[in-house]
Parts: C-alpha cells; sequence; structure tokens
C-alpha cells in the first residue's frame, strides 16, 4: 500500500518553530583604566598568552602591561559591578592617525556585545582626539576569525602594514577612516 505523495508529506511532522530566546544583556561602563590593576594585568597576560599560542613569535605584537602605561596609549576596561569584562586600548601614531591595541575579552562574558562596546567607544575617543583613521593588526589564523569579523563588521578593510609591520601571511592589517 502506498499513500499519495502529497498525504505522505502531510503526514510528517512539523519542524518545531525555532523560538528566539532574549540574549541575556548585562549593563556594563566602558572607562579609562590602569593596566597595572590586578584583575587588569590578569586579564592582560591572558591576552597576551593567547597571542603567543595563536601566533607565531615574528608575528606576536601583543602589548604587555609596562608598554600599555606609555604616554601615547589610552586604556581602557569594560565592568559590571566592578567585576572586569574585557579591555581595550587605544594607541595614538601620530595626530590624525591610532592604532586599536589590546582588544580582548573576559571568556564568562563573550557574546555579550562587550568587544563591539569597547570598539565603538575606543573610535569615538578617537574622533574625539581629532583621528581621522585608525588602524589595527590582528593574525589569520581561525583563533582570529571573530575578531576579524568584530573588526570588518565596524567597517575596518584590509590596508597595508602600518608603523612598524611588514608583509606576512599570518598576519593582517585592517583600517577604517572616521
Amino acid at each position: 500500500f502506498r499513500l499519495p505523495r502529497s498525504r505522505l508529506l502531510r503526514r510528517l511532522p512539523q519542524r518545531p518553530k525555532l523560538l528566539r530566546r532574549p540574549s541575556k544583556s548585562i549593563v556594563f561602563e566602558v572607562l579609562p583604566d590602569d593596566p597595572r590593576r590586578p584583575d587588569v594585568s590578569a586579564l592582560i597576560e591572558q591576552h597576551v598568552a593567547f597571542s603567543r599560542a595563536s601566533s607565531p613569535p615574528e608575528d606576536e605584537y601583543a602589548l604587555e602591561v609596562n608598554e600599555l602605561t606609555e604616554s601615547s596609549v589610552l586604556f581602557f576596561s569594560a565592568r559590571h559591578d566592578d567585576e572586569l569584562l574585557g579591555i581595550g586600548a587605544l594607541k595614538i601614531l601620530n595626530t590624525s592617525h591610532a592604532e586599536l591595541k589590546s582588544m580582548h575579552t573576559a571568556a564568562k562574558a563573550r557574546g555579550q556585545g562587550v568587544g563591539r562596546a569597547i570598539l565603538r567607544h575606543l573610535l569615538a575617543v578617537a574622533k574625539e582626539r581629532g583621528v581621522t583613521r585608525v588602524s589595527l593588526e590582528t593574525g589569520t589564523m581561525d583563533a582570529f576569525a571573530p575578531a576579524r569579523a568584530l573588526y570588518a563588521e565596524a567597517g575596518f578593510t584590509p590596508c597595508p602594514p602600518f608603523a612598524d609591520y611588514r608583509p606576512s601571511t599570518n598576519s593582517v592589517c585592517m583600517t577604517v577612516v572616521l
């Protein structure tokens, strides 16, 4: 006994509808911070360790804590109830050009918009200071794919190496005009 195709399709169970769950959003602030603060320096160390584990030594450019305290660097963190969620820095290269540095979101805060908020904040700070171009360097390996996607979403496009960077298959430079 064979059912006609039209009746057979009607008898198949319907796919359950996917319900969108409201994302768990947290309220946090992005403010200037001190890279030497214990929780901040610990996250910077995690960032440097990630960079070293994911990049060959000749293409590893993560800044250490002491480099993030230089006068040319503006350092920020995102916090919720004083809990550190992420970090990011802006290194002023000259009056019109700045570099995005040390973007890192704590593992427990990923997927909640922390990195995106820090990035928006850094770009706003750059613009307030009269900077017209912000550039960055990041890895080409799979580990850096989420970062590249975030930067592309914010309008960054690939560019030639800038500052002290050199061409490499392991890294990509990106820039955005403000």
